[in-house]
């Protein structure tokens, strides 16, 4: 089977989830969907998300986009994740995973969502806090910046 027909695929199977789920299937969603799994693992911001649907669909207008994305992360389809101080960025939802951002070099670090699951059971037992970790990353440093880090200066 061709990628792109895998692709083709996996929208229609996201699509059947939407319409199972009591929401429209739209060209502007249907476009939203192919340039999410487009992105083959890469963090779109909205912005991004609009750019590549009007390539695809020039008449989809920007609110349209914004408003897609909304629906389908309302949905369960797609979610959105803070990287740090930037723009939100959206990935499909259809395989949960947690963000760690060196506050270096920028890398992202897609981890199984279960990474977190320690820390989540045990600020719901001690302060009754149910942690939604998926929306968040944490900051720090990769690595081979940590390692970069200790290591002494050129010239020293």
């Amino acid at each position: 089977m061709t990628e792109q027909r895998a692709d083709d695929e996996h929208v229609e199977v996201l699509l059947a989830r939407l319409r199972r789920s009591g929401g429209r299937v739209t060209s502007a969603r249907r476009a939203l969907l192919a340039s999410l799994l487009a992105a083959d693992g890469h963090h779109l911001t909205a912005q991004d998300l609009a750019e590549a649907v009007q390539r695809a669909a020039p008449d989809v207008h920007l609110s349209t986009v914004y408003r897609a994305l909304d629906s389908l992360e309302e949905k369960g389809i797609v979610a959105h994740t803070h990287l740090g101080h930037g723009r939100a960025v959206y990935h499909l939802a259809d395989e949960p995973h947690q963000h760690l951002v060196c506050e270096r070099c920028q890398a992202v670090v897609e981890v199984p969502a279960d990474v977190f699951a320690e820390l989540a059971t045990t600020l719901e037992g001690a302060y009754g806090f149910v942690v939604g970790a998926h929306h968040f990353a944490v900051v720090g440093r990769c690595a081979a910046c940590a390692g970069a880090q200790s290591e002494p200066a050129a010239g020293s």
